[in-house]
């Protein structure tokens, strides 16, 4: 009876510690016991069914692709008709421009509103599962290869946007109307009809295409104001004159009428406030009188800034819902096991009917997490914005110093300012430098940021909150006689240093007990080498620091001046600066436009040589005497003839043209018998 009854009692307990194990593995699984307050549409994002838009992008481009090549050839045969009229189909004609990049013309902003569609676009089928929209369903071998056909075909598909305006026609401006509206408008029908998608994140792919949307609104309202303007009879008289010219004798002119400030010699003391103001100026980037920004930097900032966008979207719809759906799912038991592992502080044993403290502790753990990721991809978009301005104030200063021939005040070595194929080939792709840069600048500010941040939360916030110690102060406390030792060597030595080894003459320094210099020296160096390493860590982290912040500049190098050459993203800046100012030096340009409206007297009364120059002296528009403009017409050539011959710049291709007789059309005479 007694062996039945323990026998019985044995099955009872195991059938019992079977039906709790039973229980605990079924709690394992954290979305079945997920706390009913959470929708399911928020917790798991594949319950998002595929959308299919009433216009789909395989749809959307099979029409649109014959449309914009279609566009493309009849501007050709446009331009062909127009420039060569009779001799129009002696060749075949030829693509358009998409933009004149060395030049100083207008639609700078429907350029750059081009180049942000085209990336958005490129950022769009990295992760999108049929890359290229002509094909569907493509399996995953030959993904690769649709990619990089890709990566060619959306620069042809959005050719035609930005050659309509490098026309100048009636014809062209309403071709680019057509086309902005009709991708402007099935875009926007796109997302309004698909507003949700299962790729990462519900929302993900409708916040990628804000940039695209507000570029093609921007063409949208760009080319109908081209067109209205065309019709207004605005634009004839732009085509008559050099692209261009406006701003290249805006620029002499604000360089001809600089003088020098008048006033004492005795420099008053600058407070405090002042050098903040300045400091902080700095990296604000204010339009500035008589000088433009070369449309090449516009359009690496513009890139930059929507890589920037584009980044911080896909950090924060791959990390965040996942911590919120960790923190949403967590149970007891997984906390049982925390405790265990020593990773959560804990008062009580680790059963699981008694894990409601732990338990929360491990929410708030979680959900301090997420707000250290949010708060360091914040911070790291601030910063890569800021430094992303502040290369704009550096560009202005350095293309200013190279015009006035001032080499040496951007490099560190002398270079000679004239094209070459290195330079060419860092000129193109230098815009597409400065957004790679920038893309890869954020991705390493925001692991290091994030580590710093956590670091700082969960071992100095976390502790003095709740009042527990954490590792780093038991270290701290347990080494104290250590840190002691260091602190009070590092201040004996400069006391040491500033009263002892060093005698003070009122117009000299010099060194004093050398003795006891030399032993001070021997004595402490055990000490020092424990304070370099240190300073060796502390050197570490300001250099990843400073690194990582200024990893999106390319006017600075991050490597020493002997080696700044190894740096790619210098070395490319560098020789773009060098095709910049070699061909579109504003002061080369104003001459040469000079020239050519000197060679036109009997042109219209806005072109004449007289008015312009005295355009450039800033005369007023009223009749003068003809000695006194003939007297301001020599001065206004003197004047731009000393800006040519004092330009450093242009040493070098001046005394190559002055060496060959035949320069300048001078021709060679035959020799006397």
């Amino acid at each position: 009876m007694a062996a039945n009854s323990s026998g019985g009692m044995q099955d009872a307990h195991l059938d019992s510690s079977l039906a709790s194990t039973d229980d605990l593995a079924s709690d394992w699984y954290i979305y079945e016991t997920m706390e009913p307050a959470v929708p399911q549409d928020d917790i798991f994002p594949s319950v998002i069914p595929d959308c299919d838009p009433t216009i789909s992008p395989r749809l959307y481009h099979i029409c649109m692709a014959p449309i914009s090549l279609a566009v493309l050839l009849g501007l050709s045969l446009l331009v062909k008709r127009r420039c060569l009229h009779q001799s129009c189909w002696n060749g075949v004609p030829g693509l358009l421009s998409p933009a004149n990049f060395l030049e100083e013309e207008g639609n700078r902003g429907l350029v750059a509103a081009v180049f942000g569609i085209l990336f958005s676009s490129l950022c769009v089928l990295v992760l999108d599962t049929d890359p290229l929209p002509l094909i569907t369903h493509s399996s995953q071998s030959t993904r690769e290869y649709w990619k990089i056909l890709a990566l060619l075909y959306y620069p042809a598909f959005y050719y035609p946007l930005m050659a309509c305006a490098t026309v100048r026609h009636k014809a062209s401006y309403l071709m680019g109307c057509l086309l902005s509206w009709c991708h402007c408008v099935v875009h926007i029908w796109q997302k309004v009809d698909c507003p949700q998608s299962p790729k990462i994140y519900r929302y993900y792919s409708t916040l990628s295409y804000i940039p695209i949307i507000l570029c093609l609104v921007l063409l949208s309202l760009w080319y109908p104001a081209l067109l209205i303007k065309s019709f207004t009879g605005q634009k004839e008289t732009l085509d008559k004159e050099v692209p261009g010219g406006g701003y290249y004798k805006k620029y002499l002119k604000a360089v001809l009428s600089k003088r020098p400030p008048k006033g004492s010699s005795a420099k008053l003391e600058e407070s405090l406030l002042s050098r903040l103001q300045m400091y902080l100026r700095s990296y604000i980037y204010a339009p500035e009188e008589g000088f433009r920004i070369p449309l090449k930097l516009i359009l690496s900032i513009t890139t930059a800034m929507i890589a920037v966008y584009q980044v911080a979207l896909l950090l924060l719809v791959a990390v965040i819902p996942t911590i919120q759906i960790i923190r949403a799912g967590m149970t007891k038991d997984i906390v049982v096991l925390l405790v265990q592992f020593g990773l959560v502080p804990s008062e009580s044993p680790a059963v699981p009917g008694d894990m409601e403290k732990e338990l929360r502790t491990v929410k708030y753990y979680l959900w301090s997490l997420e707000v250290c990721y949010i708060c360091s991809l914040v911070l790291c978009c601030l910063l890569t914005c800021t430094m992303l301005l502040r290369t704009l104030v550096m560009h202005r200063s350095n293309l200013k110093a190279l015009y006035q021939g001032a080499v040496l005040d951007v490099f560190y070595k002398a270079h000679i300012l004239r094209p070459s194929r290195q330079a060419i080939v860092c000129w193109m792709s230098f815009a597409s430098f400065q957004t790679a840069f920038a893309c890869l600048g954020l991705l390493i500010q925001q692991v290091i940021f994030f580590i710093c941040s956590v670091g700082f939360t969960f071992l100095f916030v976390i502790p003095l909150q709740s009042g527990t110690d954490s590792y780093l102060f038991r270290i701290i406390q347990n080494m104290w006689p250590f840190w002691l030792t260091l602190v009070v060597a590092v201040i004996v030595q400069n006391l040491a240093a500033h009263y002892q080894f060093l005698e003070q003459h009122p117009l000299r320094k010099e060194l004093t007990n050398r003795r006891a210099l030399y032993i001070a020296t021997y004595l402490l160096f055990p000490i020092n080498v424990l304070v370099g390493v240190l300073a060796g860590l502390w050197r570490m982290l300001i250099s990843g620091l400073y690194n990582s912040i200024h990893f999106c500049q390319l006017d600075i190098s991050l490597l020493n001046r002997g080696v700044e050459t190894f740096d790619p993203g210098y070395h490319t800046y560098c020789h773009y600066l060098k095709i910049e100012v070699s061909q579109s030096h504003p002061v080369m340009k104003a001459f040469c436009l000079l020239l050519l409206q000197l060679a036109r007297p009997e042109g219209p009364s806005g072109l004449r040589a007289s008015n312009v120059e005295e355009g450039i002296q800033l005369m007023q528009h009223k009749q003068a005497p003809l000695s006194r403009a003939r007297f301001k017409q020599s001065r206004a050539r003197w004047w731009l003839a000393y800006t040519l011959l004092h330009n450093p710049s242009l040493t070098a291709c001046r005394k190559t043209a002055l060496c060959d007789p035949t320069a300048n059309g001078t021709q060679l005479s035959t020799p006397e018998p």
